[in-house]
């Protein structure tokens, strides 16, 4: 599958400054120390392709974006990849809803999520794979957890031939990221496409690894398993383990997917007898309407909407950096035509041309301290104003570092002030 285009990348000169995030699993802020010297690997969670790229997908792809970028500026090699969920139910519900063959709706899904991150300047993956491409990967995954005995079968009256079940109990590693309670769990698992009460099941929380053909659904041949589709999380794993190797370094996504999405997908990575991540990093979700953005509400911003209506995606970057990552926020038409002041301002001060080595490593500074974007506002809201830095600052900046703000804004927050 192809992604998209890459904005053209310029960067500093490596500041050899490690990127500090706060890691879900140990609920610490730390050092992203990369497994092999030199080169730092990031996996992504990527769409399922049923409905555009709203502000909360926008969110997640931007603090990855961001994460990428503070290693490159640490002066590793990174590398990132991220799957795209073409083969689901909630895809195959919409497109049986309108009358479009599956694979259709989720190729034009997929073609305008890529003009979104294009226009957004998100950096593209190294490896970008579908669930469709990757059955060949995931039947051989699941079918060694079968031989290693950590997969069950368990029969439906519609189907002719068993589900498989991932059994959580044999290694024990369920909650190993969330760290929740199972009352906790139980809250979320069902509604975000779990089977806790399905009759049958070892366990409540055991997840599908592989469902067997239904009437009127895709399905592949898989030798013992028969013929079906997978479940949500061993692609996950399937993917990483093909882009990147297990383990790899950072794992992020939106703090919807702790559980049961990256809890899950450690565990079937250590049934496998690997493990998965080295670092959990979550985003916030994005509210609008007094909920939280999502499909089902149908209370979503889009962002190709936004273009379309003339919005300088720019502005919805730096609506985006208004907030913190982590922090669940509220989209509002006030913060976009704030941004829109803010990106004038910006451009303007970019050309005038001043050199300001201390906005630079102000910059810098925030990035690498858990992506801190509402201190890099300041920042380039008292550089606009052009505002002198204190002392302090000053002596920061060594003689002879990177001075050119419109360059680093560029190379560090994807933002074009041209």
């Amino acid at each position: 599958m192809h992604s998209w285009t890459s904005p053209s990348l310029t960067p500093l000169p490596a500041s050899g400054l490690p990127l500090r995030l706060h890691d879900t699993r140990t609920g610490r802020l730390g050092p992203v120390v990369p497994m092999t010297p030199g080169r730092a690997r990031l996996y992504v969670c990527g769409i399922t392709p049923y409905d555009a790229t709203h502000l909360g997908h926008a969110a997640t792809y931007h603090a990855a974006d961001l994460m990428r970028r503070a290693l490159r500026d640490t002066g590793y090699e990174v590398e990132v990849a991220q799957n795209v969920t073409d083969v689901d139910d909630p895809l195959l519900e919409r497109a049986d809803r309108d009358g479009v063959d599956w694979r259709e709706l989720a190729a034009s899904q997929v073609a305008l999520f890529a003009e979104d991150m294009e226009a957004l300047r998100v950096i593209a993956p190294e490896t970008y794979r579908s669930v469709s491409e990757s059955m060949d990967d995931i039947i051989a995954a699941v079918q060694a957890l079968r031989e290693r005995g950590r997969a069950y079968p368990l029969q439906d009256e519609a189907a002719d031939g068993p589900d498989w079940y991932l059994d959580l109990a044999v290694d024990g590693a369920l909650g190993d990221v969330s760290g929740w309670t199972e009352e906790q769990m139980l809250e979320v698992f069902a509604e975000r496409g779990g089977d806790p009460e399905r009759p049958g099941k070892r366990g409540p929380f055991d997840p599908l690894l592989w469902r067997a053909e239904r009437a009127g659904e895709p399905a592949w041949e898989a030798g013992e398993l028969g013929r079906g589709r997978p479940g949500w999380h061993v692609e996950c794993v399937c993917i990483a383990q093909d882009g990147l190797g297990l383990p790899f370094d950072v794992q992020a996504g939106g703090s919807d997917l702790v559980f049961p999405h990256h809890d899950l997908s450690a565990a079937h990575a250590v049934a496998l007898g690997r493990p998965f991540a080295s670092c959990y990093v979550h985003s916030g979700m994005v509210a609008h309407e007094g909920e939280k953005m999502s499909k089902s509400l149908g209370n979503l911003v889009f962002v190709h909407r936004l273009v379309r209506d003339g919005v300088d995606p720019m502005a919805v970057r730096l609506v985006l950096m208004a907030h913190h990552y982590r922090t669940d926020w509220a989209w509002s038409e006030e913060e976009l035509a704030l941004a829109g002041r803010r990106l004038e301002s910006y451009r303007a001060a970019s050309r005038r041309g001043d050199q300001d080595p201390a906005a630079v490593a102000e910059l810098r500074a925030a990035l690498r301290d858990d992506l801190d974007t509402p201190t890099a506002l300041e920042v380039l809201d008292r550089w606009a104003r052009g505002e002198e830095p204190g002392a302090a600052v000053r002596g920061a900046a060594e003689a002879g570092a990177p001075g050119d703000v419109t360059a680093a804004v560029d190379a560090l927050f994807g933002l074009d002030l041209r």
